[in-house]
Parts: structure tokens; sequence; C-alpha cells
């Protein structure tokens, strides 16, 4: 019974709200420890480069050791530490030797990965550089960061965003891919303009979704579709099996040029919207009921008799309601024939949307952004730092084992016949 008492006083006082601004013990002790550490892993890199330890005369031995650089302060994820790195000498084939460059420490950096990756990730989350030195004020530690430390940082992240958008796709596999297209505010030429970028989004053989391309263009249109298509497969990435987009004509025109015989789904949510736009307001309760009776039914056959249905009520009653969904067409009901774990996923590009709404929410801290590369380098940035979180989709266990082998393409979704 003491020792329960004990525990549950011990535990309250760990909860209390002012510990958490109490000096970390804990990290103080360790902190300690780090220069040592550093040093040691970077004679022992030193010492696998040479292929011998100090002192250790061998006939392989490729180089020799040669004092030590000027020590330099180092900031890493337990504070500033100052730290004294050998310097080596290595052989190379021309006679002459090269000075030796660490891997882990390069002769420039000031701060670890750690660090760096912290100091980008508020960056892109919003924060500007006096922000920044606010919210790492305990890991930086006295540390300068200045704005050209940020500046340099942003750069290689440009770098990086470069590299990106030109690797190769060859060697990936994409089954599913979703296509969106949405405006952001871009100042260009002393003016703040809305200006859409293209994005797509692939679903890989694991379940796994990446982003695959980023595309500024000055409209949706299908010529700018065309375009961005045509970046993925001169890239190398096959025809994935299937194409989740919004159903703009300009969009479902270049898949077509591009792709013509992946399967496509038209997104339930934009076909939706179309229906309501077509209807009067006292009719959008009941447009929304029979809809979903096409898109929540339990299976193919079921949701063609729901479709039909559609029809035959709303040409009566809404001509436009009933035009609206004929143009979508077997479109919507392609999902019915994947599995049926993954059709929360594939009838809406909800998965894409929310690169949409999480860059609206970034953007709230800066109105407009400077250039459009800033624009494609930060939502790059925000889904790769993981503030734009990607997670399997829906059913990534019944993903099909191969591309060329799976169900029919959605031409073949045929509807019955009108009544």
């Amino acid at each position: 019974m003491g020792k329960s008492t004990k525990f549950v006083q011990d535990s309250s006082s760990f909860y209390d709200p002012s510990n958490f601004f109490k000096r970390d013990m804990l990290t103080e002790a360790l902190r300690s420890k780090v220069r040592e550490a550093i040093e040691m892993l970077a004679d022992e890199e030193l010492t696998a480069i040479l292929e011998a330890g100090k002192g250790e005369r061998t006939d392989d031995r490729k180089g020799y050791r040669n004092g030590f650089a000027d020590p330099r302060k180092l900031s890493t994820s337990f504070g500033p530490t100052e730290i004294k790195i050998r310097r080596g000498l290595i052989a190379v084939k021309n006679g002459k030797d090269e000075e030796w460059q660490s891997t882990m420490l390069p002769r420039y950096a000031r701060r670890s990965v750690a660090v760096d990756q912290a100091i980008l990730g508020i960056y892109v989350g919003g924060a500007n550089t006096r922000r920044i030195k606010t919210a790492l004020r305990p890991l930086l530690r006295g540390t300068p960061l200045s704005k050209s430390s940020v500046s340099r940082l942003i750069q290689r992240l440009k770098v990086a965003f470069e590299a990106w958008q030109t690797q190769s796709l060859k060697d990936m596999r994409v089954m599913y891919l979703y296509l969106d297209g949405f405006g952001v505010n871009v100042r260009l030429d002393g003016h703040v303009v809305r200006v859409p970028v293209l994005a797509a989004l692939g679903v890989l053989k694991t379940g796994e979704k990446i982003l695959l391309s980023l595309t500024l263009m000055g409209s949706e249109s299908g010529e700018g579709w065309k375009s961005a298509l045509e970046d993925l497969s001169g890239r190398g990435m096959k025809p994935p099996k299937l194409v989740i987009s919004d159903g703009g004509s300009g969009l479902q025109k270049a898949i077509r040029e591009i792709w013509p015989t992946v399967d496509v789904q038209r997104c339930m949510v934009h076909k939706l919207r179309n229906l309501l736009a077509k209807a009067p307001e006292h009719s959008h309760g009941a447009v929304t009921e029979d809809f979903h009776r096409i898109v929540y039914a339990k299976n193919l056959e079921e949701a063609q008799v729901a479709y039909q249905t559609f029809l035959n009520k709303w040409r009566s009653r809404c001509e436009g309601v009933a035009k609206s969904l004929e143009e979508a067409g077997p479109e919507l009901l392609t999902f019915y024939r994947y599995p049926e774990s993954q059709w929360r996923s594939l009838r809406t590009t909800n998965a894409i949307e929310r690169l949409n709404q999480e860059f609206r929410r970034r953007m709230k801290t800066q109105g407009s952004l400077p250039s459009s590369s800033s624009v494609l380098i930060l939502m790059y940035a925000l889904v790769m730092s993981g503030q734009i979180p990607t997670r399997k989709i829906d059913g990534a266990a019944d993903m099909p084992i191969d591309v060329e082998h799976v169900a029919v393409h959605a031409e073949q979704t045929v509807l019955p016949a009108a009544a």
C-alpha cells in the first residue's frame, strides 16, 4: 500500500505543468558526453578510410593522420558543443595526397542534420527567422542563426526539390494515380495573382501514397494537364491501372490522349457538387439521397440499378441534373471493379485534396508567396517533412499483384439501357 501511494505522489509530481519549464537534468548529463562521442565516431570513420589505427603500420595503409583541425562549435539535438576533429591525408593514384573529408561531419557544417531538419520543419510550418530562434532556443543555446543561415538551408531545399522533379520513375510501380488542380496566390510582376498547381499523387503496390509531381501552369486546360502527364511518362512512369480525377474536361481529354486504356474513376464528391449546382435548393436533399444510393451500393449491379432509377426520376423533375449524371457515365462506377476494402479511397480525390487544405493553412501566415518556384518548393517541403502526412490507402493488403492483371477497363462498366 505504501509503495502504491508513493507511486501516485511521484506521478502527480511528474505531470505538474511547471516541470516542463525546469532544467532537463538528463539532457544536461548527456550533453557532457556528446563531444567525446562525436570525436570518437569521426576518428573511427578516419580509421576505416586509412585501414589503420593510430600509429599502426600495415602494408594496406591508405594514408596517415595529420594533426587536428581548428576547434569548431557544432549544434546538435543536445545543444552546442565544441569539437576538435583529426585531419587525415589519403593516398591517391596520381601520387598526391588528398585531405580527408568526413562524410558524417562536413568541413563547414555548424549544425547537425537533426538541427537543420528542425529549422526547416519550423520554417515550412509558417515561422520566420525570429520565431525559429525563439522556438529552438533550448536547442541552439546561444548558437547564432542568421537570415543568411536560413536562406542557405532553403537553397539546399531548392536543390533537393529540383532533383525530385526530374528523378526517374522507371522502377516505380504506380498502381493508382490521383490527379487534382488547385489555385494558390503568388506575387508576380508586382501583383498577387491566383495560379493553378497540378498535382499527381501515386499509390504503390504496397498501398503507400507518394507525391510524384507538382506543376504550376497558367490554367487547368487540357494542354496544361497533357504537359504534366507527359512529364510523368517522360520520367519513365508506366501507365497506372486506375486514375482518380475530378472530371474536368481538360484533364479527362489529357488522360485519354496520354494513357488511352487506363481505368478512370470520377470523384463522387465533385460530381455531387455538379448535380446540386443544377438542382433547385429545395431538391438538394432528394438529389443527394438518390446519388448516395449509386455510390454507396453493395455492389456494381445494385449501383447500376440505382443509377438508372436516378435518371428516370430526375429527367422529368430537373433535366439538368439528369444530364449532369449522364456526363459522368460509367466512370462514376469504376471503383466497384476493385477490392471492396478500397472503395472508400478510390471513389474520391480526397487523398490529394489534403495537399490543398494543408497548403491553405500554411499560407495564412504569409498571404502570398514571392515567386512561382517558391510555391512548389514549399509544397514539396510540407510533404517531405511529414507536415502533410500520407498514409497507406484503405485496403492496402488487397492491392492487385500487378498492374497488367487487374479487373477490366472502365469503358466495359456497362450501364443498363434506359427504361
